[in-house]
């Protein structure tokens, strides 16, 4: 997230792209998560060019124009800048999709919680994780409701209906998963959450021959990160030079 390096992004997409292969997660998964991230990046791109047109040629320090638009002008600085904003996404979504579904959040806390973050951190991130499917089906739950009900969702739909019938599916959605958390609470608080300074773990597991393997290459990846940018004297590989 750091390193704007483009050579060293491209190394990171390449493992990334492995990775997500040897996950095996079938479209069906993650096919509306990909498409708002989607939307997300390209939006963010397009913002970034409008109202920073010259942010590219500002960080490199040279400017070789493309095309003169006025203010509007596109410079090659800036159209590697944002490259590299693009390859950022490439890189942080496959491994964060395969992350969120591959992972068992009861294993993920007791991780946690093995590289010394207090338990309570652990379980709420463990709580949150387990939150992600419950608020899905909950969002299709609602979503066919207010369709019976007679608001357009589908593709069918006009886009301005398609918006105001999502607009009629978020308060629903947001009060059930307040109800939800205070439920959550009480339940903790009945069962003494909190009172102990440590607590056991029914999914803990020693670490293995692969879980030192896979940490070992995360320290390694860091350290190639922070060379990339010993040698280019900063977070920006700069070409133009």
């Amino acid at each position: 997230m750091i390193s704007y390096d483009v050579r060293f992004t491209l190394l990171v997409l390449l493992l990334s792209a492995f990775i997500f292969q040897q996950s095996k997660i079938k479209w069906q998964q993650i096919k509306l998560v990909v498409k708002l991230i989607v939307i997300f990046a390209v939006l963010n791109l397009i913002t970034v060019y409008i109202f920073s047109p010259g942010h590219g040629a500002y960080l490199y320090g040279t400017r070789h124009v493309i095309f003169n638009f006025g203010y509007l002008t596109m410079t090659q600085e800036q159209l590697f800048y944002e490259l590299n904003l693009a390859i950022k996404y490439l890189v942080t979504v496959p491994i964060s999709l395969v992350f969120l579904i591959t992972t068992n959040p009861s294993e993920f806390s007791a991780s946690l919680n093995q590289i010394c973050i207090p338990y309570r951190f652990s379980y709420a991130v463990s709580l949150a994780l387990r939150y992600i499917p419950d608020v899905q089906a909950d969002f299709q739950s609602i979503s066919l409701a207010q369709q019976a009900r007679g608001y357009e969702i589908s593709k069918k739909g006009k886009v301005m209906d398609r918006i105001k019938g999502t607009s009629q599916i978020l308060v629903p959605l947001i009060l059930s998963s307040l109800d939800k958390i205070q439920v959550i609470s009480q339940a903790m608080e009945l069962r003494r959450f909190g009172k102990n300074k440590s607590r056991t773990w029914y999914m803990y597991r020693k670490f293995s021959r692969n879980d030192y393997l896979t940490l070992s290459l995360a320290v390694l990846i860091i350290v190639i990160g922070i060379l990339f940018i010993k040698i280019d004297g900063g977070r920006f590989y700069n070409p133009f030079k």
